[in-house]
C-alpha cells in the first residue's frame, strides 16, 4: 500500500509542485544522464585519436556518424514516442494504457534492431562510401562499425526506456543508468586500446560491454512489480493502434536523426572535395564538442517533457507554459556557454581529439566559423521538443527538418562553390539563425491558439 501511495505521489507532484523545482528535479538527472551518454562517443574519439598514430583514424570515425545517427533514429522512433505517450496517458490516470505502450514498444525496438543490424552488415561498405569514406578512412570505419553494431540494439533499449523510466517518475534512477555505462566505458576503452593494443575495435568492444550492463539495468526496472510502470500480463501482444500512436510522435526525433545522416553525407563529401581527409577529421571535433552542449539541452528537454506532457493531459496550461519558458532560459544559457568556449579556445578543444598539426589548424577554423550563432540553438531545440511533448508530431517534425533539410542542404550547394571550405562551415550559423526564426513564429502562433481556447482560460491555475 505504501509503495502504491508513493508512486501516486510521484505523478501528482508533476501537476502540483512548484514548476521551477520540478524542472530542476527532472532536468538535473536527465542532463547528467545525457551528458554521460555523450561520454561514450567522446571518450572513444579521444582515446582512438591519442592511441592510434594515424591521422586517417580520426577521419574514419567521422564517416561512421551517419550510420550511428540512423541507428539512433530507429531507437528514438520508438523510444521517444513511448516516453511522450506514457506521460500523456499517466496525466489522464490511465496506467493500464501506459503498461500496454511499454510492452509493445520493447518488442518493437528488438524487432527493428534485428533488421538494421542484419542490413548494415551486408551493405556497410557501400553506405560508408556514400557517407564520404575514402580508401584511407574506409578500413577504420568498417572495423569500428562491424564490432559496435550488435551493441547498438542494447543502446536503443538503454536510452529509449531510460526516458520512459524518467517519465514514469524515476528521474534519479534514470540518471544512474547512464552513469554506470559511461564510467564503465571510460575504464574499458583506454584499457583495451593502450594496454591490450586492440586498436579501433577495442573502443567498440568497450561500448558493447557498457551497453550490455546498462540495458540489463533498465530492463530490470520494468520487471519490478513495485515500480509505477512495469511489464504486466496481457500487455505484450502487439496493439497496432498503440504502435501507430507511438510512431507518429516518435517520427519527429526519427526524422531529425535521419536528416542528420543525410546532411553528414553531403557535408563529408563536400569536405572531401574542398579540404580532403583533414577537413573530414575536423568535423569530428566539431560534432563531438557540440554534442556535449546539445545533449545538455536535450537533457533539459527530457526533464521538461514529463511535466509538459502530464499538465497538457490534465489541462493545466499555465504550468505548461511556465515550464517551457524556464527550459528556454536554461537552454539558452547552455548554448551561449558552448558558443563562447568554442570561439575563444578552439585549439585546446581540437588538440584533445587529434595529434596532427594540419588537422588541428583545420579544426580551429571550423569551430570559429561554425559556432558563431550557436548561442540561439538552445531556444530552437527546446521549442521543437515542446511541440513533441504536446504530442504535436507534425509541427515537431517540420521544425526539426527546417534547419537540416530546408536551409542547410541548399546552403551546402550554394556557399562552398563561392567560399570553398569556409563555405561548408558557414552553413551551420546561417541555417541555425533561420531555423530559430521559424521556430519562434510557430511558437507565437501556438501560444495564441492555446490562450484563445476556452479550456485554457478555465484551466489557468
Amino acid at each position: 500500500m505504501a509503495k502504491s501511495q508513493n508512486n501516486t505521489e510521484r505523478l501528482k507532484e508533476l501537476g502540483t509542485a512548484p514548476v521551477g523545482k520540478m524542472l530542476f528535479k527532472y532536468s538535473l538527472p536527465a542532463v547528467v544522464g545525457t551528458v554521460v551518454s555523450a561520454v561514450y562517443n567522446i571518450v572513444d574519439s579521444i582515446v582512438i585519436g591519442q592511441a592510434i598514430d594515424d591521422p586517417n583514424v580520426v577521419a574514419g570515425m567521422a564517416v561512421t556518424f551517419p550510420v550511428m545517427n540512423i541507428v539512433t533514429a530507429l531507437g528514438m522512433l520508438v523510444g521517444a514516442g513511448a516516453a511522450t505517450r506514457t506521460s500523456i496517458v499517466m496525466g489522464q490516470n490511465d496506467k493500464r494504457a501506459a503498461e500496454v505502450i511499454l510492452g509493445n514498444c520493447v518488442q518493437l525496438t528488438l524487432m527493428i534492431g534485428l533488421l538494421y543490424v542484419t542490413g548494415f552488415i551486408f551493405f556497410l561498405d557501400p553506405l560508408l562510401r556514400m557517407f564520404g569514406a575514402s580508401n584511407n578512412t574506409l578500413p577504420y570505419a568498417h572495423e569500428f562499425l562491424m564490432w559496435v553494431l550488435p551493441g547498438m540494439v542494447l543502446m536503443n533499449l538503454t536510452f529509449s526506456y531510460n526516458n520512459v523510466m524518467r517519465a514514469s517518475g524515476y528521474p534519479a534512477k534514470a540518471m544512474y543508468t547512464n552513469m554506470i555505462g559511461a564510467v564503465l566505458n571510460c575504464i574499458l576503452a583506454p584499457l583495451f586500446l593502450f594496454v591490450f593494443k586492440w586498436g579501433i575495435k577495442g573502443a567498440a568492444i568497450a561500448t558493447d560491454i557498457s551497453m550490455l550492463v546498462t540495458a540489463s539495468w533498465v530492463m530490470s526496472h520494468f520487471f519490478n512489480k513495485n515500480n509505477t510502470l512495469h511489464f504486466a500480463p496481457g500487455t505484450l501482444k502487439l496493439n497496432w493502434p498503440v504502435i501507430r500512436g507511438v510512431l507518429y510522435i516518435g517520427m519527429a526525433p526519427f526524422l531529425i536523426n535521419v536528416a542528420g545522416s543525410g546532411i553528414n553525407a553531403i557535408i563529408n563529401n563536400s569536405l572531401v572535395n574542398y579540404g580532403g581527409d583533414n577537413a573530414v577529421a575536423a568535423v569530428v571535433v566539431f560534432n563531438r564538442y557540440v554534442t556535449v552542449f546539445v545533449f545538455v539541452i536535450i537533457g533539459i528537454c527530457q526533464g521538461m517533457q514529463p511535466i509538459v506532457g502530464y499538465n497538457y493531459g490534465a489541462g493545466r496550461y499555465k504550468r505548461l507554459f511556465r515550464t517551457f519558458w524556464y527550459a528556454v532560459a536554461a537552454g539558452t544559457v547552455v548554448s551561449t556557454i558552448g558558443s563562447m568556449l568554442g570561439l575563444f579556445a578552439p585549439r585546446t578543444i581540437a588538440s584533445m581529439f587529434m595529434q596532427d598539426e594540419n588537422q588541428i589548424e583545420c579544426a580551429v577554423n571550423c569551430l570559429r566559423i561554425s559556432l558563431m550563432t550557436f548561442s540561439i540553438v538552445g531556444f530552437q531545440i527546446v521549442t521543437t521538443n515542446f511541440f513533441q511533448a504536446l504530442g504535436m508530431a507534425g509541427k515537431a517534425v517540420f521544425l526539426s527538418l527546417t534547419r537540416q533539410i530546408l536551409f542547410m542542404i541548399p546552403l551546402l550547394f550554394i556557399l562552398p562553390p563561392m567560399w570553398g571550405l569556409d563555405g561548408v562551415w558557414s552553413t551551420y550559423p546561417l541555417s541555425d539563425s533561420v531555423a530559430t526564426i521559424v521556430a519562434a513564429i510557430f511558437l507565437w502562433i501556438q501560444i495564441k491558439r492555446i490562450n484563445a481556447a476556452p479550456v485554457a482560460a478555465a484551466s489557468r491555475r
